[in-house]
């Protein structure tokens, strides 16, 4: 449960783009100079080269001679309705739950987030600011021989300490099958002594934000812890607090200002709670996604050379290899596929107000590697390659707001990358666009839901896709308050 506490601390946290802990200079410089000083070589490599991995003599599928890390298998797909109905593909299987965790410690009552500059060899970069934690049960095991994983043992006995947030949600449903991580956020107490390691900088929630606005700077896995963390309340013209006093203001009169204020924020959604539930309960039920897994060797329309798994058509992406040579990771040396998509894409929200409150436009999107069918997606989600060949009327509906000269205004715009740990140079274009709410926009996989409704899924398992939890991150940047 949010307390008025936590969120009072939070808003300190947002407002203090310097700390004691870290000026937001320092960070730079020390960023940069730990970029400058990485000797990472990641080198695309023949298949033959991949060592410990082999392509099984039955399926074709690349498999590790552990049994453990992931496969890289074949899966047909039928989906009624979609713009392509059937089809194969390769997909990652990676049945394990792997740990995103953040840990949280108050330094003169300003609560502090311990990141760390993380090399991943998808990563354009490669290093990256990555969760505390940030690790498959495989490395966490340590199936590899590796060192240990620093700060784990804070993930693995949370209920020694302040649970903030703690949850599975899923990840890409097009290249991964069924794949879960298990976010959390956890609290340590002020007084509890957590050494700083190379390579890790306590930042406040205001430095974060502010570097949510650098291209390939905050990585997936942090974002999407982030989404758990409650926006700053709204007043009830609905923008946020701008200010501590206006914050403080809020709960002068206790709990019960804030549950009515809670209660408001819901009265002025668009769709009552009870109605979102069952348009998504809805869209389980009644959308079609029949999957069957397959031997990697017997995908028609894929061809496999020296170097790719390719499509024929040359579009959606490729599997590959890398070596993968590095200093600052539990091992120095290591080869894996990797995806290579044939990027980047499009994640847009399209951002209104309805009755002062905050609502943006998402959509039910299926994808072959969920575990519940659909979950809810940005307003836009797509990578234009892909859909260069298909006609208009199967085009992704709202394009129109991303046209150039378009009247609706762009509130947020980075590039940002996917999982670089599976994926290579896999990055995203993430806008957020302000138009008028109008209910013509709805379609019947389209609804607009307030941001309050959204952040209380956000606690739930499965039910928005890491593209939605990274624009709710996102969308924290523009309430930034004022401060300092």
């Amino acid at each position: 449960m949010v307390t008025s506490t936590l969120h009072r601390r939070l808003t300190r946290s947002a407002a203090a783009l310097d700390s004691p802990q870290t000026q937001l200079t320092e960070f730079h410089r020390w960023f940069n100079d730990r970029v400058d000083a990485d000797k990472s070589r990641i080198d695309i490599i023949e298949f033959d080269r991949l060592n410990g991995w082999h392509f099984h003599p039955d399926t074709g599928n690349l498999t590790h001679e552990s049994g453990r890390f992931f496969t890289v298998e074949g899966l047909s797909a039928d989906m009624p309705g979609a713009p392509v109905e059937h089809w194969e593909q390769p997909i990652l299987h990676q049945p394990e739950i792997g740990i995103l965790g953040i840990l949280v410690k108050d330094f003169a009552g300003i609560p502090h987030f311990l990141m760390q500059a993380k090399m991943e060899p998808g990563n354009h970069g490669p290093l990256q600011i990555s969760p505390t934690v940030q690790a498959t049960r495989s490395n966490y095991t340590r199936v590899h021989r590796g060192k240990p994983v620093p700060y784990l043992e804070y993930f693995q006995h949370p209920d020694r300490h302040h649970i903030l947030a703690d949850t599975r949600q899923s990840e890409q449903g097009t290249w991964f099958l069924r794949k879960r991580n298990r976010n959390m956020l956890i609290e340590v107490s002020p007084d509890t002594d957590i050494p700083l390691l190379d390579g890790y900088r306590w930042l406040t929630l205001g430095q974060i934000r502010h570097l949510l606005t650098h291209d390939n700077l905050i990585n997936m896995d942090s974002r999407s812890v982030l989404a758990l963390l409650p926006h700053p309340p709204a007043n009830h013209h609905g923008t946020p607090y701008q200010d501590e006093a206006d914050h403080e203001a809020l709960h002068t009169h206790g709990g019960d200002h804030k549950r009515r204020a809670d209660a408001r924020s819901r009265q002025d959604s668009v769709h009552p709670d009870p109605d979102i539930h069952s348009w998504i309960t809805t869209q389980r039920t009644e959308r079609t996604v029949t999957t069957q897994r397959i031997p990697l060797k017997n995908l028609p329309h894929w061809h496999q050379t020296p170097h790719r798994i390719t499509h024929e058509t040359g579009r959606y992406f490729n599997v590959m290899a890398v070596d993968v040579t590095t200093h600052n990771r539990e091992i120095a040396r290591w080869t894996q596929p990797m995806i290579e998509p044939h990027g980047p894409g499009v994640a847009a929200f399209l951002l209104a107000h309805h009755e002062g409150t905050p609502h943006v436009l998402v959509q039910a999107r299926a994808e072959p590697g969920y575990t519940d069918t659909v979950e809810l997606a940005p307003t836009i989600q797509y990578t234009p390659r892909n859909y260069a060949h298909l006609p208009a009327h199967h085009q992704p509906p709202h394009l129109d707001h991303l046209t150039p000269g378009s009247p609706h205004r762009t509130l947020y715009d980075t590039l940002l990358s996917e999982e670089g740990g599976r994926f290579y140079h896999a990055d995203n274009r993430y806008l957020i666009i302000e138009t008028a709410l109008n209910p013509d926009h709805e379609t019947p996989d389209h609804r607009w839901i307030s941001l309050p409704q959204l952040q209380q899924l956000a606690h739930h398992s499965h039910y928005l896709n890491i593209e939605t939890r990274t624009l709710l991150t996102c969308l924290q940047t523009l309430h930034q308050p004022a401060g300092g």
